[in-house]
């Protein structure tokens, strides 16, 4: 059994942040509204992880001056709005027509 590595054989160095992976976050968020695959593009970590950390702002930001701001998730096929959706994660199914054509969550900060 072979293992793969990268192409020049060193390990992979983690990217240097100046700030934390929250704050990068946060900072991108003012004045624009935006999808977690773009929060996950711009600071360069996994979708799933951006989850994870809007979650976490979205608890503490009550006690900074900030305020998570989520656009529900929208099914295509029918036009129903996940409103009550507690999850920030993009809903697998709607219920109502079962399609699986779903507009993802939108976030922003105020």
């Amino acid at each position: 059994m072979s293992i793969h590595r990268e192409e020049s054989g060193e390990p992979r160095v983690p990217l240097a942040r100046n700030e934390t992976i929250r704050k990068e976050i946060m900072c991108f968020l003012e004045g624009r509204t935006v999808s977690a695959r773009e929060i996950s593009a711009e600071v360069k970590i996994p979708e799933k992880e951006v989850y994870e950390h809007l979650e976490h702002i979205q608890k503490t930001s009550h006690k900074a001056a900030h305020h998570l701001i989520v656009v529900p998730a929208e099914c295509r096929k029918c036009g129903f709005v996940f409103k009550k959706r507690e999850r920030l994660k993009k809903p697998g199914r709607c219920p109502v027509c079962r399609g699986e054509s779903i507009q993802e969550p939108y976030f922003s900060l105020q």
